[in-house]
């Protein structure tokens, strides 16, 4: 029950309102309990004894009873609908802002689709639970109570012999809630198998419509499709099974109060007022049981789900560690890669190893060399999307694992292949680094991005909606949207990840114009697989293997006809060697 304490924890802040909520939960249960209490002047004294005052009376305080519940329940109930959502709310804001702190190796771990089965699903789960049964057991535990406390004023005897049946009902609801907590995890598992295959499938709807896979996909949503509704139906079999069992146990614990209370009846130890208002309290309170055992199903729901979002927000995310760090000054001197290795978690072989490199500020370092050769990883290490194993990367002379990531993110913008935007605004794609700029920042970076030219003829200009990772424009349109994103965030460090490998010669010409104007002032890393695009950096690094195998100008790495000539002549292999080396 730890993952059910720990939600009523969230409930502190709105302390006012559930004493409220509880004084009207006491209400309630206090005028079931008189309703029972009734019947004993009804019986004894209106129909036995024929008081016709009495009579008067009785229907106006029955009235009245019945007000003050109707009014009490709605206070209860509305309190806490109203605290349990604002929890839920809270507990789903939470969590989002958890997985957006949380590393990449951990989203490379967990598909989207599944995280946002846990934000969506798991966090309904609670939130169709909490306000019914956070009402359920407040309310129908508090008219259980009160029930119970008139039963025991009208006869001890049975009310002691009523409650020697609670064992037995006990021990069902703990069995069946513990099989039903089970089903409920499992069943939001596969919840999170699905959400994972609908967001694949929609995502590469192209790719599905272009290899004809619509059938395959149907397919691969079906295995999580049927696997929930085994599970569903598992559930829901528990929890048909559990109110008759519940009720077969109350009715029995009744036949056996009909029996002796009648006999106490006929001995005159007890009279008929008491022994039907004993009744009348008895099946009053089968409403309340009955409740509460529907509330035990989703209780164990709600429980499932909780354990699930807690697991999630115990992990450590990446900004944990930044407490009491330094904020890194504007670089203006050099950044250093000091004997660097790295390899991804689980695995033996290094993706980097043994790098040691400068860069000094201003400087536009290309960094090529076949696929898997380390350049991405390399430099997903700047911005600490990984850690080094081995080494450190100093900027101006300070580790990095030093300042916090916030201070060290800020310094740095990256330009890659795949372009993602948001289905925002062009203004709010371009402000998405800065969203405090002004208009004329926005307008300035997009000039010089060259992107201004095609903004203009959009429909609404800068509040024209780009669409889903803007697949209004066109890849050149992105790619400069992406560029003029980086102009406006102003950093003093650029990467520049495959940016123009994905164009037509066109849009490349375009894309190479505002990269000319970005990289301006900047110390600049190009990850680059077309040669064409790095020959006139200030340097140019050679990567093979995790390891730095060559280092200088264009045409110093050419005559030394070494991997990059190699590089070079592959893709240029209809250019004589003689031209490759001058």
């Amino acid at each position: 029950m730890t993952a059910f304490f720990r939600i009523l924890s969230y409930l502190r802040e709105y302390r006012v309102r559930l004493i409220a909520a509880c004084i009207c939960a006491a209400g309630v249960a206090g005028m079931s309990g008189l309703y029972a209490l009734l019947v004993q002047p009804v019986l004894d004294e209106v129909f036995i004894a024929k008081d016709q005052l009495l009579l008067m009376v009785l229907p106006l305080v029955i009235f009245g009873a019945a007000t003050l519940k109707g009014l009490f329940s709605y206070g209860q109930a509305y309190l806490m609908s109203y605290v349990a959502n604002r929890v839920v709310a809270e507990i789903r804001q939470q969590l989002f802002g958890h997985f957006l702190r949380m590393s990449l190796p951990f989203h490379h771990k967990h598909s989207s689709g599944r995280l946002v089965a846990r934000v969506i699903n798991d966090v309904n789960e609670m939130a169709n639970a909490i306000p019914h049964v956070v009402r359920d057991l407040l309310q129908q535990g508090l008219t259980l109570l009160a029930l119970t406390g008139v039963a025991f004023y009208q006869n001890w005897k049975l009310a002691t012999a009523l409650i020697l049946v609670m064992p037995i009902s006990t021990y069902a609801i703990v069995k069946i809630g513990k099989r039903l907590r089970k089903l409920a995890a499992r069943g939001q598992e596969s919840m999170g198998d699905m959400a994972s295959a609908l967001k694949e499938s929609f995502a590469g709807i192209r790719i599905v419509k272009a290899y004809g896979g619509e059938h395959l996909e149907q397919q691969r949503f079906a295995k999580g499709n049927s696997a929930y509704l085994r599970t569903v139906m598992k559930s829901a079999q528990l929890g048909a099974l559990s109110a008759p069992l519940l009720e077969a146990i109350g009715i029995g614990g009744i036949a056996f109060i009909v029996w002796y209370g009648g006999f106490l009846v006929i001995d005159e130890q007890m009279k008929p007022g008491e022994f039907f208002s004993f009744l009348a309290a008895m099946f009053i309170a089968y409403t309340p049981v009955k409740k509460l055992a529907g509330a035990n199903s989703q209780v164990q729901r709600a429980i499932a789900a909780a354990n699930r979002v807690f697991e999630m927000l115990d992990q450590e995310h990446e900004f944990v560690h930044d407490h009491g760090r330094a904020e890194l000054p504007a670089i203006s001197r050099s950044l250093e890669f000091q004997n660097v290795s790295f390899s991804y978690e689980g695995s033996d072989e290094p993706e980097i190893e043994h790098v040691h490199l400068t860069v000094e500020f201003g400087e536009v370092v290309a960094l090529v060399g076949k696929s898997g050769s380390g350049k991405s990883t390399l430099m997903s290490l700047v911005p600490r999307f990984h850690d080094p194993s081995e080494g450190r990367i100093l900027i101006d002379g300070r580790d990095i694992r030093d300042v916090t990531l916030t201070s060290l993110r800020a310094q740095i913008a990256i330009v890659s292949q795949e372009t993602v935007l948001f289905d925002e605004t062009v203004r709010a794609n371009v402000a998405y680094g800065r969203p405090e700029a002004s208009e004329e920042d926005i307008i300035r970076a997009a000039r010089a991005g060259h992107a201004w030219e095609f903004i203009e003829e959009l429909p609404d200009g800068l509040d024209t909606l780009i669409g889903e990772n803007g697949v209004n424009l066109s890849g050149g349109q992105r790619q400069r949207l992406a560029i003029a994103r980086a102009m406006l965030r102003n950093p003093p460090v650029l990467i520049l990840d495959e940016a123009t490998s994905a164009l037509d010669t066109e849009s490349e010409r375009n894309v190479q114009a505002a990269l000319a104007e970005l990289m301006k002032n900047r110390t600049t890393l190009v990850i680059a697989h077309r040669l064409s695009t790095v020959q006139h950096a200030d340097r140019i690094i050679v990567l093979d293997e995790g390891r730095i195998v060559e280092e200088g100008l264009h045409h110093e790495l050419l005559r030394r006809n070494g991997m990059y000539t190699r590089l070079y002549q592959t893709q240029f292999h209809d250019v004589p060697a003689t031209h490759t080396v001058r």
